[in-house]
């Protein structure tokens, strides 16, 4: 069975009555290149556990199978079980757990595999939810998820945020949070028409390889993040007006603080790259 092939999907949809979730941002993915430039970009090897992030109807999940040890797929809706039962049901090294990525302990999942059998990597793979990808790629970087790269699917716009650099309209927080923790690579763009239902925006594939090493030593990690939230907080506020307040910061301290980092308070935080932030969020430090 070709799970990818839009004649399969939908035989599948109604076989078991499933109604798409427009709130779950439910879209599955039938473009086999597309399938096999997330699975190859991933880099899966044969003692690899693989976690997937909403395997809908299992099409990239049965892919991953074919290359990995280990895979633990994620799943939201509950409706989706009786499929993934017939589309994974052969795989034994799969297991589909119903649970909100938001809400799992993603290490703790890593942590069980691991005290049960050998594991080399541990890549994280999926289509995500338009409407909650920062919040996903966040929440796994933020936590210190122990794996060596997340590979996946988002929304376009949304790639390309995090992706660029400074001076461009799309560079932003995201783009500054995301790079401190992870080296970051364009896979590919995919067009809308690839996806039963197609959704309104175009995709993109974005392999994220975390960093072993932090790039910059800061002195406090939440003041860089306070320094880059207050930086982008209105874009078109100057550096030294868009710290003022920060913390408690004072103007004066601002300035001394911008001076220290030679920065001109005059910049503003579009412009700034990671070094600059963390130089930055460290002379802040020093006053605070």
């Amino acid at each position: 069975m070709k799970l990818y092939q839009p004649s399969t999907v939908n035989e599948l949809r109604n076989r078991y009555g499933f109604k798409i979730t427009k709130s779950l941002g439910q879209n599955f993915l039938t473009d086999k290149h597309i399938i096999d430039q997330i699975i190859d970009s991933a880099d899966i090897q044969p003692d690899d556990l693989v976690i997937e992030i909403g395997p809908g109807l299992g099409v990239i999940t049965y892919e991953a199978a074919q290359k990995a040890k280990r895979v633990i797929a994620i799943e939201i809706d509950k409706n989706l079980l009786p499929i993934l039962h017939e589309t994974l049901g052969e795989l034994e090294h799969v297991t589909v757990l119903n649970q909100d990525i938001l809400k799992s302990d993603v290490n703790e999942i890593i942590t069980a595999v691991k005290e049960q059998e050998h594991i080399g990597g541990v890549k994280i793979i999926g289509n995500l939810p338009y409407y909650i990808t920062t919040p996903i790629v966040m929440k796994l970087l933020e936590e210190g998820v122990d794996a060596d790269s997340i590979t996946v699917m988002m929304q376009k716009e949304v790639a390309e945020r995090i992706q660029s650099s400074p001076g461009k309209k799309t560079y932003g927080a995201i783009s500054v949070a995301v790079q401190y923790y992870c080296q970051v690579e364009m896979v590919a763009k995919v067009p809308r028409d690839v996806f039963i239902p197609q959704p309104n925006v175009d995709s993109a594939v974005l392999r994220l390889l975390l960093r072993k090493e932090k790039p910059v030593e800061l002195l406090d990690e939440a003041m860089f993040f306070a320094c880059i939230r207050a930086g982008f907080g209105q874009r078109r506020k100057t550096l030294l007006n868009s710290l003022t307040g920060v913390k408690g910061m004072t103007k004066g301290l601002a300035e001394e603080a911008l001076s220290e980092a030679k920065i001109e308070p005059t910049r503003r935080g579009e412009t700034l790259d990671l070094e600059e932030f963390a130089a930055l969020s460290n002379a802040v430090t020093r006053r605070l």
